[in-house]
């Protein structure tokens, strides 16, 4: 494994150094709450805000797009991207 000078700094504006897939759900929130969110296939995505719980569309995102949002949860209704990857 590649030593890693920089394992020992981490803050939400560091690139990231983990990732998970997103499956979206209208009754369950993230395991982590990301960095931000990688878009495989565009569409319209639906996100919870992990502050306020307040949920927003975001439309038209397209294909190979990252959002530097941090959402508590990904909703499946609504939501038409498709392939995303919570950075973390």
């Amino acid at each position: 494994m590649p030593q890693d000078h920089f394992s020992t700094i981490d803050s939400v504006t560091s690139p990231s150094r983990d990732w998970f897939d997103i499956a979206p759900s209208d009754s369950a929130d993230l395991g982590f709450v990301p960095k931000a969110i990688y878009v495989g296939t565009g569409g319209d995505l639906v996100v919870s805000s992990a502050r306020t719980n307040t949920e927003v569309t975001f439309r038209n995102i397209p294909s190979g797009a990252i959002l530097d949002i941090r959402p508590a949860a990904v909703r499946q209704t609504g939501t038409t991207a498709t392939d995303l990857v919570g950075l973390i």
